[in-house]
């Protein structure tokens, strides 16, 4: 906070009352150090909260890149549980499969509990460039244009930062749901409007 003492307030800011001073010029005076001493009281909360934002946006980059190398080992965890023999024979491959499950539920739970959380759109949600990464388009008569067909790779967000973007395969713009049922009627209704104009005057 700023001292606000008559000490380390500059001599030339300093209003002092001369002997014969109306109690309108006193009156004055009083408000305009009573202005001063609210302005330097304002910029002063003004650089603790300045320094208290830039504070935690370093914390919360240097939280991010730690938590995007986290999101690593989750991806190759996954991959792994895949490919985990479940259904095995052998007990002991049940039993990794099982180890391999809670870890990833633990995990999971860990992140959750800290602030990191899964972008995962559903299908047919509008493409967001700010949480989606498009990996490829695809021709899709059930999702509109420019919407999310399906996800490849969930992303993660940190306290609303994203940390990762969500991987996804977006609808192509010829992807309109009817779009087929459409042209075909403009064809048919184009074909109609065709034979009107071209049909010959009465009297003709």
């Amino acid at each position: 906070m700023t001292d606000l003492s008559p000490d380390t307030i500059p001599e030339e800011t300093l209003i002092g009352p001369d002997e014969g001073d109306s109690p309108e010029a006193l009156k004055a005076q009083i408000a305009a150090l009573k202005d001063q001493a609210l302005r330097y009281a304002a910029d002063a909360e003004n650089t603790r909260r300045r320094a208290e934002r830039e504070i935690n946006d370093a914390r919360a980059y240097a939280i991010s890149r730690f938590a995007k190398d986290l999101l690593g080992v989750a991806d190759n965890l996954a991959r792994a549980l895949e490919h985990a023999p479940k259904d095995d024979a052998d007990p002991s491959a049940r039993s990794l499969a099982i180890g391999l499950e809670m870890t990833q539920k633990e995990l999971l739970s860990a992140f959750e509990r800290n602030g990191l959380t899964p972008i995962a759109p559903d299908s047919g949600t509008k493409f967001d460039p700010h949480q989606h990464q498009a990996v490829m388009e695809q021709d899709s008569q059930g999702v509109p244009a420019g919407s999310v067909v399906k996800i490849l790779q969930n992303g993660y967000e940190l306290f609303g930062r994203v940390v990762r973007p969500a991987m996804v395969v977006v609808a192509s713009k010829t992807s309109a749901p009817g779009a087929d049922a459409r042209t075909k009627a403009g064809g048919a209704s184009g074909q109609g409007d065709e034979a009107v104009s071209t049909a010959p005057p009465h009297g003709g």
